[in-house]
């Protein structure tokens, strides 16, 4: 009998050393390289010169095998630019938020099995349609985060916890030392999903707190079998404290459209209040480029807040994906006309592993801000 045991005690340690070898061995390896050309014209004070930046951006991870629900990813980036001519890589001219870099851009072990998952370490968090919570994804260096998230799926109902520790932004003066909590609850129904957050943040090098609690709806409805209405709401509401003062303000959000034989038609507004002319409404973790236009002239709101009402359309001609928007941008507080703003992007998916695309964006100042153009065209490939 003791043999008996001893042999199986034995062919249990060589069946686990043989998944624990394939747990390694039997992972992915992948790549994302992209190449990208953009230029930037501001008619600023400082008559900086217009900037030229031509960027590389390679990362490389690996991906372990599933073994009992846990996987190890480790991906490191490297960002070069071969032609510099930008702030902050040269003196002198517009900015191009896309420097020099090499880090180790995510490192996490997860956890995922009957509905619980778990990510431990630094990972990439992206919550709804990431305006308040999001990487960044656009800029060479994306956003990360060191964290530990936790969520459970049951159903139609979706729990996901995360506290943060580390904040990696995309440009090193955007690093921040955190305590953050982020809770995001939701909830899927016939006519869309119901989402309710609370993202509770401090910055433990200036004592600042921001907490925000909000509501948010999104979801489509086919009216027939060419028409499907489109549809989002959301509400949140802002408390800081700076040490030395408190501040609140109202975040709202309206979007209604139609996509009809392929193509999208919508019009919407986006609202941050403020706090009577001395604080506007923020989105510290969002993907702010995805919102307010991309020639980025928000990406702080005004004190007086800002309202952006909006139309957009998107589809497809012949494999080329085509959107265009067209923003006017208001303050709240007062009367200020701070501009308006054309976007426009063509891309396509060439052989199943190459991008390529190109995207322009023009703001027209008023009361806020300096004319700006911008421009990007690049190639990316994965595999």
């Amino acid at each position: 009998m003791q043999a008996k045991k001893t042999l199986l005690a034995i062919a249990m340690g060589v069946a686990a050393q043989g998944a624990y070898a394939d747990f390694i061995s039997e992972g992915d390896l992948y790549a994302d390289t992209k190449v990208r050309f953009e230029s930037v014209d501001a008619d600023d004070a400082a008559d900086a010169k217009t900037a030229n930046a031509l960027t590389v951006d390679a990362a490389i991870g690996y991906e372990t095998k599933e073994f009992y629900g846990f996987k190890v990813l480790a991906e490191y980036e490297v960002i070069k630019a071969p032609i510099n001519n930008y702030a902050p890589e040269t003196a002198g001219y517009d900015t191009v938020a896309d420097p020099e870099e090499s880090e180790w851009n995510r490192a996490q072990i997860s956890y995922a099995k009957d509905g619980v998952t778990a990510v431990v370490g630094r990972q990439r968090i992206i919550l709804d349609n990431a305006r308040f919570v999001g990487n960044v994804g656009w800029r060479d260096n994306e956003q990360t985060f060191d964290a530990v998230t936790l969520g459970y799926t049951l159903g139609d109902v979706a729990v996901q916890y995360s506290y943060v520790d580390q904040v990696n932004g995309i440009l090193r003066k955007f690093d921040a030392d955190v305590s953050d909590h982020l809770l995001n609850v939701s909830y899927n129904t016939s006519l869309g999903k119901v989402t309710g957050y609370a993202y509770l943040l401090e910055d433990n090098d200036s004592d600042k707190t921001d907490d925000t609690y909000g509501v948010r709806f999104a979801g489509k409805k086919a009216i027939n079998d060419t028409v499907t209405a489109l549809y989002s709401l959301e509400y949140a509401t802002q408390s800081v404290d700076t040490g030395a003062a408190e501040f609140d303000a109202d975040y709202f959000a309206l979007e209604a459209g139609a996509l009809v034989k392929g193509v999208t038609l919508a019009l919407g507004n986006e609202t941050l209040g403020s706090d009577d002319g001395a604080y506007g409404f923020q989105t510290a973790l969002a993907t702010k480029h995805a919102f307010n236009g991309w020639a980025d002239m928000f990406l702080a709101t005004p004190a007086d807040g800002l309202s952006d009402t909006y139309v957009k359309a998107a589809g497809a001609v012949k494999g080329v994906n085509l959107a265009a928007f067209y923003h006017t941008f208001d303050a709240v507080e007062g009367s200020d006309t701070y501009g308006s703003e054309v976007d426009v992007v063509a891309s396509m998916v060439v052989a199943k592993t190459y991008t390529i695309g190109a995207k322009y964006a023009s703001y027209s100042a008023d009361d806020f801000g300096v004319d700006t153009d911008k421009f990007w065209l690049w190639a990316q490939t994965k595999f």
